[in-house]
Protein backbone atom coordinates (compact mmCIF):
# COMPACT_ATOMS: atom_id res chain seq x y z
CA UNK A 1 0.00 0.00 0.00
CA UNK A 2 1.39 3.70 -0.68
CA UNK A 3 1.90 6.44 2.16
CA UNK A 4 -1.90 7.65 0.61
CA UNK A 5 -3.43 4.57 0.96
CA UNK A 6 -2.34 4.08 4.45
CA UNK A 7 -3.32 7.45 5.38
CA UNK A 8 -6.71 7.41 3.99
CA UNK A 9 -7.54 3.89 5.52
CA UNK A 10 -6.31 4.69 8.95
CA UNK A 11 -8.46 7.84 8.53
CA UNK A 12 -11.54 5.63 8.21
CA UNK A 13 -10.11 3.46 11.34
CA UNK A 14 -8.98 5.77 13.78
CA UNK A 15 -10.87 9.20 15.28
CA UNK A 16 -9.04 9.04 18.37
CA UNK A 17 -6.89 10.38 19.26
CA UNK A 18 -6.55 10.95 15.69
CA UNK A 19 -5.36 9.31 12.44
CA UNK A 20 -1.48 9.94 11.03
CA UNK A 21 -1.40 11.60 8.18
CA UNK A 22 0.19 11.20 4.47
CA UNK A 23 3.55 13.18 5.75
CA UNK A 24 3.81 10.85 8.60
CA UNK A 25 3.14 7.62 6.59
CA UNK A 26 5.40 8.72 3.55
CA UNK A 27 8.10 9.58 6.08
CA UNK A 28 8.02 6.19 8.32
CA UNK A 29 7.87 4.61 5.02
CA UNK A 30 11.42 5.80 4.23
CA UNK A 31 12.83 5.41 7.56
CA UNK A 32 15.37 2.13 8.68
CA UNK A 33 13.51 -1.02 9.25
CA UNK A 34 10.07 -0.02 8.68
CA UNK A 35 7.95 -2.18 6.91
CA UNK A 36 4.57 -2.73 6.06
CA UNK A 37 2.34 -5.73 5.33
CA UNK A 38 -1.20 -5.73 3.80
CA UNK A 39 -3.91 -8.15 3.52
CA UNK A 40 -6.33 -7.96 -0.02
CA UNK A 41 -6.69 -4.66 0.18
CA UNK A 42 -8.67 -4.46 3.49
CA UNK A 43 -5.99 -3.46 5.86
CA UNK A 44 -2.38 -3.20 6.93
CA UNK A 45 -0.01 -3.63 9.59
CA UNK A 46 3.16 -0.99 9.67
CA UNK A 47 6.35 -2.55 12.10
CA UNK A 48 9.92 -1.29 12.65
CA UNK A 49 12.64 -3.60 12.96
CA UNK A 50 15.57 -2.89 14.57
CA UNK A 51 18.82 -4.41 16.71
CA UNK A 52 16.56 -7.97 17.69
CA UNK A 53 13.14 -5.96 18.57
CA UNK A 54 10.57 -5.45 16.19
CA UNK A 55 7.56 -2.94 17.09
CA UNK A 56 4.05 -3.03 15.59
CA UNK A 57 3.61 0.78 14.78
CA UNK A 58 -0.10 0.25 13.74
CA UNK A 59 -2.69 -2.05 12.73
CA UNK A 60 -5.41 -1.24 10.25
CA UNK A 61 -8.35 -2.98 8.97
CA UNK A 62 -11.01 -1.36 7.35
CA UNK A 63 -14.46 -1.12 8.83
CA UNK A 64 -16.66 -2.84 6.12
CA UNK A 65 -13.67 -6.05 6.83
CA UNK A 66 -13.55 -6.19 10.41
CA UNK A 67 -14.31 -9.65 12.25
CA UNK A 68 -13.43 -11.29 9.20
CA UNK A 69 -10.03 -12.76 10.31
CA UNK A 70 -8.08 -9.63 8.59
CA UNK A 71 -6.61 -8.23 11.99
CA UNK A 72 -5.12 -11.83 12.60
CA UNK A 73 -3.83 -12.25 9.20
CA UNK A 74 -1.73 -8.89 9.33
CA UNK A 75 -0.54 -9.74 12.89
CA UNK A 76 0.89 -12.71 11.60
CA UNK A 77 2.06 -11.27 8.61
CA UNK A 78 4.06 -8.73 10.87
CA UNK A 79 5.54 -10.97 13.15
CA UNK A 80 6.51 -13.07 9.97
CA UNK A 81 8.24 -9.72 8.46
CA UNK A 82 9.79 -9.08 11.92
CA UNK A 83 11.11 -12.70 12.24
CA UNK A 84 13.02 -11.95 8.69
CA UNK A 85 14.60 -8.70 10.10
CA UNK A 86 15.75 -10.59 12.73
CA UNK A 87 14.01 -9.37 15.24
CA UNK A 88 13.26 -12.44 18.66
CA UNK A 89 10.66 -9.47 20.79
CA UNK A 90 8.02 -7.80 19.69
CA UNK A 91 6.02 -4.44 21.59
CA UNK A 92 3.06 -2.68 20.26
CA UNK A 93 1.31 0.04 22.20
CA UNK A 94 -2.25 0.18 22.56
CA UNK A 95 -5.07 2.04 24.07
CA UNK A 96 -6.77 0.29 27.32
CA UNK A 97 -9.94 1.30 26.27
CA UNK A 98 -9.44 -0.35 22.39
CA UNK A 99 -11.04 -4.08 23.63
CA UNK A 100 -11.19 -5.53 19.83
CA UNK A 101 -7.51 -4.34 19.36
CA UNK A 102 -6.77 -5.74 23.14
CA UNK A 103 -8.51 -9.10 22.38
CA UNK A 104 -6.43 -9.88 19.02
CA UNK A 105 -3.35 -9.08 20.21
CA UNK A 106 -4.17 -11.26 23.87
CA UNK A 107 -5.19 -14.17 21.45
CA UNK A 108 -1.98 -14.22 19.41
CA UNK A 109 0.03 -14.01 22.96
CA UNK A 110 0.83 -11.04 23.52
CA UNK A 111 0.82 -9.78 27.25
CA UNK A 112 0.86 -6.62 29.28
CA UNK A 113 4.62 -5.21 30.03
CA UNK A 114 3.84 -1.72 30.82
CA UNK A 115 1.31 1.15 30.97
CA UNK A 116 1.81 4.76 29.95
CA UNK A 117 -0.66 6.88 32.29
CA UNK A 118 -2.77 8.93 30.34
CA UNK A 119 -0.78 8.91 27.27
CA UNK A 120 -3.92 9.01 24.54
CA UNK A 121 -5.68 12.39 24.83
CA UNK A 122 -9.51 11.99 23.10
CA UNK A 123 -10.66 14.93 21.16
CA UNK A 124 -13.04 15.66 24.20
CA UNK A 125 -9.90 16.11 26.23
CA UNK A 126 -10.59 13.31 28.35
CA UNK A 127 -6.90 11.20 28.71
CA UNK A 128 -6.64 6.89 28.15
CA UNK A 129 -3.37 5.14 29.20
CA UNK A 130 -1.17 3.00 26.94
CA UNK A 131 -0.87 -0.18 27.23
CA UNK A 132 2.58 -1.68 26.12
CA UNK A 133 2.37 -5.55 25.37
CA UNK A 134 5.36 -7.56 24.27
CA UNK A 135 5.45 -10.96 22.63
CA UNK A 136 8.36 -13.81 22.14
CA UNK A 137 8.97 -14.56 18.66
CA UNK A 138 9.77 -17.59 17.30
CA UNK A 139 10.04 -19.30 13.99
CA UNK A 140 7.74 -21.96 12.64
Amino acid sequence: MTPAQMAALHALCFTSPRPWSLTEFSDLSSARGVFVVSAAGQGFAMGRAIAGEAELLTLAVHPDARRQGFGAQLLAAYETEALAHQATESFLEVSADNVAALSLYESAGYCESGRRKGYYRHPDGHKTDALVMAKHLMAL
